[in-house]
């Protein structure tokens, strides 16, 4: 299990290769990779700015990992979580499951996605064409979205 914030970008093929590297035991590896928009509610995006606490971002992201693996027999996992300014394009996260089944390493994925949409500790700012600034608020249905693992025994 593993847990990384940082600006730079990510190699997908090369995350996936190293979580991999000499194992056998896993029968599915499911990855999901965020991309930033080049549109926000119908305007043009021109950057999105990612904050966070240094320390306390990782922790609760390892934290929420942890929770992942109690509830789905996970044998290995990984969020990259890029900060700082990002344009149209850019990859923003990266979460891989690997499980010696499917079923579990898509639900881990989808558990750690909602939980990043809605209740990760960044503070995201977009910039938009016409000038505006704006912080982002999770949307009511990502909210709805992660409501689903709300005391939900696994």
């Amino acid at each position: 299990m593993a847990v990384r914030v940082q600006p730079e970008p990510f190699d997908l093929a090369g995350e996936v290769e190293m979580l991999r590297a000499g194992r056998t035991d896993l029968g599915a590896v499911v990855t999901f990779t965020g991309t930033v928009r080049d549109n926000s509610g119908g305007q043009r995006l021109v950057a999105m700015t990612l904050e966070h606490y240094p320390g306390m971002t990782e922790a609760e992201l390892a934290r929420v990992e942890a929770e992942a693996a109690a509830r789905w027999p996970l044998a290995a996992s990984l969020i990259v979580h890029r900060m700082g300014r990002l344009v149209p394009g850019d990859d923003i996260v990266l979460v891989v499951t690997a499980s010696a089944h499917r079923a579990a390493a898509f639900e881990a994925a989808d558990f750690l996605m909602d939980y990043l949409k809605t209740s990760a500790p960044f503070w995201k700012q977009e910039e938009l064409a016409d000038g505006t600034v704006n912080w982002v608020e999770a949307k009511a249905s990502d909210e709805d979205a992660a409501g689903r693992w709300l005391g939900k025994p696994e």
